[in-house]
């Protein structure tokens, strides 16, 4: 029952926690206005801007920055919707939600939470999921597994629910890190509790328990919601899976193994493009491209050479994929990577630091866990630079948003707005 609040072995390095830090047919259930970036990944979480476009350069020095704010701890990147900047961060032993105004900065409201979590691992004990805001409500998942619904309006809480206390799910490798998906009417989770509660459907009005189903352990990648042959599919990469389960009730639709025991994790989003579905990580277990039907997956190719992605979620532009290959945390060297998911084309290959990507338009934004970002044209011709900048000073492991014209980034110091919008 929801309660309410009044006001395995081996080391992975810290690199790996961006995790917690789709096109075709996908249509996830965020409702977000044009210039909004409501969840993980944006408005489809497919790491795509809707009606977004870019400069074609930056001034000497970079993007000019907007304004900036001191953040605490935590690999959650930000949530934008009318008008309000969403950040989770903490500070000492207390989880906080802030809103901030796009536009000037300016605090809105303010809501902390008590932790105590402690990273085995990490050195970063802050929350690692984006918040996820939907029909005026603001949703968050914490690294300790307590869920929080906010007003975006107010910040007044609505429910809180301990949902790793409450179906004995273990802590994992770093705490909770898969970002809740919306989909019919019901909040829904990739716990990794016990006793068949590997995922749980939450009521969004109260927080009580819809259902529980399967005993999935939980990953660091976040679900998508699509439409299959008319029937709509929740699609999740657990800790050892790919799984599709039916929102209404839970129900396994089918299945297929993903993933690796041992010091591994599974954290990039899965991406659905025309009828398939894109999966990749790294520690040896590689890609998977299948197309998706009512009641299963048939494999198109799967290998360990093409994309073999440690946490970031790559693009989809004009019948390629953009992504990022390889993994600091085995010693591996990182690489922008362009080829073409329905024949497994590498087309170039660019070598980079590790980091995230999101597409506007006709272009990319990658940015590095140096702090570095690029602004790239996507071609399967060549890899084409066409500005770049230090942003931000210290090992940044957040997804950046971007939300009318406006680009989020953060560290684990602080919060900054540039100003990259076309003029």
């Amino acid at each position: 029952m929801p309660y309410c609040l009044g006001s395995s072995t081996g080391r992975c390095r810290p690199l790996v926690l961006l995790a917690l830090a789709a096109c075709g047919g996908i249509l996830v259930a965020a409702k977000a206005r044009a210039g909004d970036w409501p969840q993980i990944l944006g408005p489809h979480r497919n790491g795509i801007a809707v009606e977004e476009q870019l400069a074609d350069s930056w001034p000497d020095g970079g993007p000019t920055v907007l304004w900036d704010r001191e953040v605490g701890s935590g690999l959650a990147g930000v949530a934008v919707a009318d008008g309000r900047v969403v950040v989770f961060h903490r500070l000492a032993d207390e989880e906080i939600a802030e809103a901030l105004d796009a536009a000037g900065g300016e605090p809105i409201w303010k809501r902390s939470f008590p932790t105590s979590y402690r990273s085995s691992i990490s050195e970063d004990d802050g929350p690692r999921c984006v918040p996820l805001i939907y029909e005026g409500h603001v949703y968050l998942f914490g690294a300790q597994g307590d869920l929080h619904c906010l007003s975006l309006a107010s910040g007044e809480v609505r429910w809180t629910r301990a949902a790793y206390r409450d179906f004995e799910a273990p802590e994992g490798y770093f705490g909770a890190g898969s970002t809740p998906l919306v989909e019919d009417g019901k909040l829904l989770v990739n716990v990794g509790g016990r006793n068949g509660a590997g995922i749980v459907a939450f009521d969004l009005a109260s927080g009580e328990t819809v259902w529980q189903s399967t005993d999935e352990a939980a990953s660091y990648s976040s679900p998508v919601a699509v439409t299959v042959e008319g029937q709509r599919q929740v699609l999740f990469v657990t800790r050892y899976n790919f799984v599709s389960i039916d929102p209404r009730d839970g129900s396994e639709q089918f299945s297929f193994p993903f993933g690796k025991r041992g010091p591994t994790v599974n954290a990039a989003t899965p991406l659905v493009i025309d009828g398939h579905v894109f999966l990749s990580a790294n520690y040896g277990v590689g890609a998977v491209f299948a197309r998706l039907g009512a009641d299963s997956a048939e494999t198109s190719w799967e290998n360990d050479e093409v994309m073999s992605s440690q946490y970031a979620t790559s693009v989809f532009h004009d019948g390629h994929l953009y992504g990022i290959d390889g993994g600091d945390s085995i010693g591996a060297a990182t690489r922008l990577r362009c080829f073409d998911p329905f024949t497994a084309e590498v087309k170039w290959t660019e070598a980079c630091e590790n980091g995230s990507l999101l597409l506007a338009g006709d272009k990319l934004l990658n940015l590095g866990t140096d702090g570095r970002l690029a602004l790239v044209a996507p071609s399967p011709d060549e890899y084409l630079e066409l500005a770049a900048a230090s942003v931000l000073e210290t090992t940044t492991r957040a997804l950046p948003a971007l939300a009318g014209g406006r680009l989020y980034v953060r560290d684990s110091q602080t919060l900054k707005c540039l100003d990259v919008g076309a003029k």
